[in-house]
């Protein structure tokens, strides 16, 4: 009987010890996750956290982002590309003074146009800022206040400077998405040089 019960609590303390392991190695590997996404969403990591209301379903949404974006085909521009984007937004805000409400949505469009480019699709704005906010969680936040302007605007709330702040805020979006891509170049056959003796 002293075999059994000696046996039984060997069998229990290895079950309570491996236990422990896995919970440790839980935690750590949770910690670790936790600390993954708040380098790499940044500000956007605290607004999710208090959006949702706990972290863990944050970082769930934040996982459920990355996976998304991950089966996209985000691509950089072209260097011609670029070239017409960067043109298209100086002719935009060339003409603020003379019309800046009217520049408030060029500007919108001129993003939204940017990002299908890029290969971002074009669902709700939530979605996009969602989107967005895997790669350029920096900048994610002037596309929220952006918006939050341009919808002030329709209701008729904003002045020129507000307007002006939209154009900045989307401005800096606009230049995190401007990417380009370095042109390839056809590798040159390497050739054998002989020497001769």
């Amino acid at each position: 009987m002293d075999t059994v019960t000696q046996q039984t609590w060997i069998v229990l303390a290895v079950v309570v010890v491996v236990a422990l392991i896995a919970l440790t190695a839980w935690l750590l590997y949770s910690k670790r996750q936790s600390h993954r996404l708040e380098q790499r969403f940044g500000p956007e990591y605290a607004r999710a956290v208090d959006e949702m209301g706990s972290r863990t379903k944050a970082e769930s949404e934040l996982k459920t982002r990355e996976k998304r974006v991950e089966k996209l085909n985000i691509v950089p521009l072209t260097p011609p590309e670029a070239a017409r984007f960067d043109q298209a937004w100086k002719a935009l805000q060339a003409s603020f003074i003379d019309n800046p409400k009217g520049v408030v949505a060029q500007a919108d469009q001129l993003v939204r146009e940017l990002l299908l480019k890029r290969g971002y699709p074009m669902g709700d704005f939530e979605r996009r800022a969602a989107d967005i906010s895997v790669d350029h969680p920096a900048v994610v936040d002037n596309y929220r206040a952006a918006q939050a302007i341009a919808a002030r605007d329709l209701r008729g709330e904003t002045n020129t400077e507000d307007l002006r702040k939209a154009v900045v805020h989307y401005r800096a979006l606009f230049d995190e998405l401007l990417e380009v891509s370095e042109p390839t170049r056809e590798a040159m056959p390497a050739r054998r040089i002989e020497v001769h003796s």
